[in-house]
């Protein structure tokens, strides 16, 4: 429709240079204007969902190679968002003590970065239904192994967790004062292989994909216990009931139709717990 709105709006551009008579011309600026307005009004149609997230937490959101986003958030948030009928979704990449600032001054419309749902977050904003359990876990150095055989071992110690995260709270209140927190989880995981810390405090699947994906893994190791269980949830502006209800109405969909399932152990290599 819209190439042949332009073509149209050109020849009646062309029959009013022509001036047959005032008449002619008030018809052919109407109708140039109809078409302009019946494309302007195909563009508005199209809905995207704008979603923030904190690209540095395989297998949650991280960049490939090309630049651009993938894991297990951003393809369940695509799916959501094709349930939910937006004809697209637009991954936004910033810092995670961004994200919440971002979606209450409308610069985006939803959240999915691995974000605990927590009484003080939801204060902020509103979550949707739990899409993902987690919990705590601590790495250290295996040279290490022998002297902090459990988390209490920690207490007193330098620690290392990306800012904002429940992990940097819990590694707060292991060692008060003595945590330093970073922007990203693999700058964590870095100061801890230079022996700048003597645990990160993380999501343990971020934990076991780091042990089992990277290369940088090496010398470390992970500490036998789980804290804290933790609920993911997708936040969205604070009274903001239909999009909520969108986003609730696609996750229920994806469990029932079993590409929750699938989505789940293309990243997790295991069933989900609930």
């Amino acid at each position: 429709m819209g190439l042949e709105c332009v073509s149209r709006g050109r020849a009646l551009v062309f029959a009013m240079k022509l001036k047959f008579n005032g008449l002619f011309k008030t018809l052919a600026c109407a109708a140039a204007f109809g078409c302009m307005s019946l494309s302007a009004a195909s563009v508005a149609e199209a809905e995207t969902l704008r979603v923030g997230t904190e690209a540095t937490y395989a297998p949650f959101e991280f960049a490939n190679a090309d630049g651009s986003l993938t894991g297990f958030d951003v393809e369940l948030i695509r799916a959501i968002g094709k349930e939910a009928g937006y004809d697209d979704v637009e991954v936004i990449n910033m810092p995670f003590d961004g994200l919440i600032p971002a979606i209450m001054t409308s610069q985006i419309d939803t959240i999915i970065a691995a974000m605990t749902i927590t009484e003080e977050r939801a204060k902020r904003v509103d979550f949707s239904e739990p899409y993902y359990t987690s919990g705590l876990s601590v790495l250290i150095l295996e040279e290490n192994a022998a002297k902090y055989p459990n988390v209490n071992a920690l207490k007193g110690q330098a620690l290392c967790a990306q800012i904002g995260t429940t992990g940097a709270m819990t590694a707060e209140k292991l060692s008060p004062g003595k945590v330093k927190a970073f922007n990203t989880e693999p700058e964590a995981f870095m100061e801890l292989k230079a022996k700048g810390c003597e645990g990160v405090v993380n999501d343990r699947p971020i934990n076991l994909y780091f042990l089992s994906q990277s290369d940088a893994s090496e010398g470390v190791t992970e500490i036998n216990e789980i804290l804290t269980a933790e609920k993911y949830g997708i936040a969205v502006r604070k009274g903001n009931t239909e999009l909520l209800d969108k986003l609730n109405a696609g996750l229920k969909t994806l469990r029932d139709n079993g590409t929750y399932d699938q989505i789940y152990q293309k990243w997790f290599k295991l069933a989900p717990k609930d």
